[in-house]
């Protein structure tokens, strides 16, 4: 089971994993809830996912991720917030406000980051991977 909501980011992971594994969404196993986000880290936030079908799902093996974009001239802000750093969840907005906090700035190194928590067999464990990157103004 993939911990998500996503439906594309679930269609996503499956086209990278093929027909090995066949992944379930919450809905498929009749978890419809808003499961909460309210960890300071990534691996926090995935785990959390995790734990909560294992706790109300009957333990079944699944997997959980969180990611976001982390700026150093921000101190790694938007960090876990990335999704909501403008108050909102509109996209254009968080961008808008992260390039008005970069207008001074000269360093604009970021990375993009994923931490995936996954409960297979009663173990857990985690993975985390980030793709290294510069802001910049325009595409």
């Amino acid at each position: 089971v993939f911990a998500t909501n996503n439906a594309h980011k679930l269609e996503e992971v499956q086209a990278i994993i093929g027909d090995k594994f066949r992944l379930k969404s919450l809905a498929e196993v009749n978890c419809h809830d808003d499961i909460p986000e309210t960890g300071v880290t990534f691996a926090e936030n995935a785990q959390q996912k995790t734990d909560y079908l294992v706790a109300h799902q009957f333990a079944l093996n699944c997997f959980g991720d969180d990611s976001g974009l982390e700026i150093d001239a921000l101190n790694g802000e938007p960090g876990v917030y990335s999704a909501r750093y403008s108050g909102s969840r509109d996209m254009e907005q968080n961008i808008a406000l992260v390039l008005e906090k970069l207008k001074a700035a000269d360093n604009r190194s970021a990375r993009f980051k994923t931490v995936i928590s996954l409960y297979l067999d009663g173990n857990q464990y985690f993975f985390e991977g980030a793709i290294e990157g510069v802001i910049i103004n325009d595409c």
